[in-house]
């Protein structure tokens, strides 16, 4: 089943075309980077699939290394970052999103403690494991009000849901932002 999702990637996206294939879900990105250890290496599909990887950007990757040329405008608020496990671990993307997040004029930037450890989502691990999980989500809380932010910012879909479920059940008040969404409160503020 993988390799036939892969095989339709890369039908869907002709390299010739694209410079880069960005992500904006570092779950996704590592799975994208990660298509070559699907084929054996004498299977024509493994040269294609190398080809497609080495094209898989994250967002935040992909904007650190082309930067950012839009005017932006502040932003007051104190935000933290937590690693998302995909991005950080597995696709080993840690300064990146942290130097679009120091970009942002106004904006004030605490590391929060265990900031690379998971907060619980981990894919389908809420859903399967939830009593762990929310042991995790627990900790996680802990470690942002630590930080005394406003808002937490990351880099993953699946942090942001888990996230957001934790700021609800710890009412602790928290905006959880993705990054690309704190970059555009900056560059489109009114």
């Amino acid at each position: 089943m993988a390799r036939n999702l892969a095989r339709a990637n890369f039908a869907a996206f002709p390299l010739k075309d694209f410079d880069a294939i960005v992500t904006n879900a570092a779950g996704c990105g590592s799975t994208l980077k990660e298509y070559p250890h699907l084929f054996p290496a004498d299977d024509e599909s493994h040269k294609q699939a190398e080809k497609f990887s080495a094209k898989i950007r994250d967002i935040t990757e992909f904007l650190g290394e082309i930067g950012i040329t839009a005017p932006m405008h502040e932003v007051k608020l104190r935000v933290t970052y937590q690693d998302s496990c995909h991005l950080a671990h597995g696709q080993k993307i840690r300064e990146a999103p942290r130097e679009l997040i120091r970009a942002v004029p106004g904006l004030e930037f605490v590391e929060m403690p265990l900031a690379d450890q998971c907060c619980g989502s981990a894919g389908v691990y809420n859903v399967t494991e939830t009593k762990t999980s929310l042991e995790l989500l627990a900790l996680k809380m802990d470690s942002i009000r630590e930080t005394k932010s406003q808002a937490i910012v990351t880099a993953n879909p699946g942090c942001i849901l888990q996230l957001r479920a934790g700021t609800a059940l710890h009412s602790t008040g928290h905006e959880v932002l993705h990054v690309v969404e704190l970059l555009d409160r900056s560059i489109h503020r009114d």
